[in-house]
């Protein structure tokens, strides 16, 4: 039997090479990932939207017109006790959430686009912006 005297192993070149193509796997995947919490944020926004604006067509129902700018979206959640008051209040809604960024969602009445409006200012929490500064809006949905 013959023994082996050389050493077996990575050369330099070949570890050079898994370097680099984990680098560039790297610099393609890193970005799509980092991007996926603004996104999921972003959904999140226009969940909750949906769901109040579901409440408030409900109180309209019941109530024949929309809580009042005054009275605002804490008329979900607990009847209101500024005029007009409801004539079939009932609980619309366990809580009123805060928006992905940790806002109260505004409220509208009557709104810019609609009957009434409820919307997030977006990540910097001012009016306009784009990409995750945007405002997201019941008009949008």
């Amino acid at each position: 039997m013959k023994l082996r005297t050389g050493t077996s192993g990575f050369t330099l070149i070949e570890v050079m090479i898994v370097i680099v193509i984990l680098g560039v796997l790297a610099a393609l995947i890193v970005p799509k990932v980092m991007s996926r919490p603004d996104e999921a944020r972003i959904v999140a926004a226009r969940q909750d939207i949906a769901t109040i604006m579901q409440a408030l067509k409900l109180y309209r129902l019941d109530n024949r017109k929309y809580p009042t700018g005054e009275q605002g979206l804490a008329a979900l959640v607990r009847k209101p006790e500024v005029e007009p008051l409801p004539i079939n209040w009932k609980s619309y809604v366990e809580r009123l959430p805060q928006d992905p960024w940790g806002s109260p969602y505004q409220y509208l009445n009557p709104g810019l686009h609609s009957d009434v409006d409820v919307f997030s200012y977006g990540a910097d929490g001012k009016a306009g912006g784009e990409g995750v500064d945007a405002d997201i809006g019941s008009w949008q949905l």
